[in-house]
């Protein structure tokens, strides 16, 4: 298998909730919910650069469309991060996502490892982390 990845689903009990979250709320660009003419088919894409899609599919719908059963909680066990170019951009990304709804569950402070980031919950329980690594650069 090569190295690919290009779309990263999350599974949201509310499509418009979490289309607010994060077009109105965090900035993202997007088309809105594009695919309803389809039963089951109701997604949102943001397209994130660096050739990387995040796709928001209701949980239900993705549940049906991979034949599993929807879990009735959402884990945690990942957490999706957004590179920062700075301290500054990490604390205003947090503020921004604490206004549009986010629930902080660990304020941006240093980390042991030499970098800066916060963590929060989007208002399906994902995990997101804003992150400023000293030794990673940020193409624009």
């Amino acid at each position: 298998m090569k190295p690919r990845i290009k779309v990263l689903t999350l599974g949201v009990s509310d499509l418009e909730k979490s289309l607010a979250f994060y077009r109105d709320g965090m900035g993202l660009p997007t088309e809105g919910i594009v695919g309803q003419q389809f039963e089951d088919g109701a997604v949102v894409f943001f397209h994130m650069g660096e050739d990387l899609i995040l796709a928001l599919f209701p949980t239900t719908s993705l549940a049906k469309d991979a034949k599993i059963t929807a879990p009735p909680v959402r884990l945690g066990a990942v957490s999706i991060g957004h590179i920062a170019k700075s301290r500054d951009e990490v604390d205003a990304v947090m503020k921004q996502a604490e206004k549009a709804g986010a629930v902080i569950t660990d304020a941006a402070h240093e980390r042991v490892w030499g970098g800066y980031s916060g963590y929060f919950h989007d208002p399906d329980g994902h995990l997101r982390e804003i992150v400023w690594n000293p030794q990673w650069t940020v193409a624009d």
